[in-house]
């Protein structure tokens, strides 16, 4: 399975496109696409560079945390730096 990410330019904060089409920073939250559907979407949401910068396609798993070969770093960018616990998604917990 593929979800789309990017980074919203208003904040630079680490986005995922959900099921309608907008722009959430919950990963959990993320629209699923198999196959083709990913890139289809992919490219209908090319179309909005004036919100995002950086999109692309990551894998996920069914439970819907990072999958494949870029694990360890879409985890980071999902809960933020890992240098200091006190910034980031990590810090609202």
């Amino acid at each position: 399975m593929k979800a789309i990410t990017a980074n919203r330019l208003e904040d630079g904060a680490v986005v995922y496109l959900d099921d309608n089409g907008r722009w959430t920073a919950r990963i959990g939250r993320a629209a699923r696409f198999d196959g083709e559907a990913g890139e289809a979407a992919l490219a209908d949401a090319k179309l909005r560079m004036t919100e995002i910068a950086d999109i692309y396609l990551i894998d996920i798993g069914e439970d819907g945390a990072p999958a494949g070969r870029a694990t360890l770093r879409e985890t980071i960018r999902t809960a933020g730096p890992t240098v200091r616990r006190d910034l980031g998604y990590q810090a609202e917990a």
